[in-house]
C-alpha cells in the first residue's frame, strides 16, 4: 500500500510535473492553499484550472480558505522587498506551515509543495521550512523539483494540457514587478 502524501500546489502548471514524478510512489492528494495570490480573480482562475487537472487525473483535491489578510500579516514590513527576498521566505513559510497542519490532521505520511519546481524559488529555503514543520508521524518530502528537467517537463505538460500559465508568481508585488519590467522593455524598444 502506498504512503499518503499531501501535495501543496500553487497552480496546475507547477503541479503537473511534480504529480507525474510522485504519483507512482505515493497516494497523492492536492492541497490548494494560496492566500498570497492577487487579485481574487487570479486566485480563482488558478484554482479552477487545478480542479480541472485533478479531475482529469482522478486525484483528490482539498482547499484552504482564501485569506489574503493572513498573507499580508506574514509579510508585514517586507512589502517593498524584491523577489527572492525574506518576503518570499515568509510566504513559503505561511503556506508550508498550513500544509503541514492539514497533513497531520488528515493522517498523511508525508507532505510537500510544488514550489521548488520554479527556477525563481529557493529550494533550500523551501526544504528548510518543510523540515521545521514536520511531525514525527508526518514527514516533509524534501525535493528540488526543478532538477532533472522538472521545470522543462512542467512546460511540456502545460503545453500538452493547454494550461493557462500566469506571468507572475502570484502576489501583488510580483504582478507589479512584472508590469514594470514589461513597461521598461517596451520603452526601450524591446519586445515582450
Amino acid at each position: 500500500m502506498k504512503k499518503k502524501l499531501l501535495l501543496h500546489s500553487c497552480c496546475a502548471p507547477c503541479s503537473s510535473a511534480v504529480i507525474e514524478k510522485l504519483q507512482n510512489d505515493f497516494d497523492l492528494t492536492i492541497y490548494y492553499y494560496n492566500p498570497n495570490i492577487y487579485p481574487q480573480a487570479e486566485f480563482e482562475r488558478r484554482q479552477n484550472e487545478q480542479i480541472a487537472y485533478c479531475k482529469k487525473l482522478g486525484i483528490d483535491i482539498i482547499f484552504g480558505r482564501y485569506e489574503p489578510c493572513e498573507y499580508d500579516k506574514a509579510i508585514k514590513g517586507m512589502e517593498n522587498m524584491p523577489e527572492k527576498s525574506p518576503r518570499c521566505y515568509a510566504c513559503y513559510e505561511l503556506r508550508i506551515q498550513e500544509v503541514s497542519k492539514k497533513a497531520k490532521e488528515g493522517g498523511f505520511d508525508f507532505f510537500t509543495t510544488t514550489l521548488s519546481i520554479s527556477p525563481h524559488k529557493n529550494a533550500q529555503w523551501i526544504n528548510e521550512i518543510g523540515k521545521k514543520f514536520e511531525f514525527e508521524s508526518c514527514k516533509f518530502y524534501e525535493a528540488d523539483f526543478k532538477k532533472q528537467n522538472g521545470y522543462l517537463r512542467s512546460l511540456q505538460l502545460s503545453k500538452e494540457n493547454g494550461f493557462y500559465r500566469q506571468e507572475y508568481c502570484g502576489c501583488e508585488m510580483s504582478m507589479l514587478a512584472r508590469k514594470e519590467k514589461e513597461r521598461g522593455q517596451t520603452q526601450d524598444g524591446g519586445g515582450l
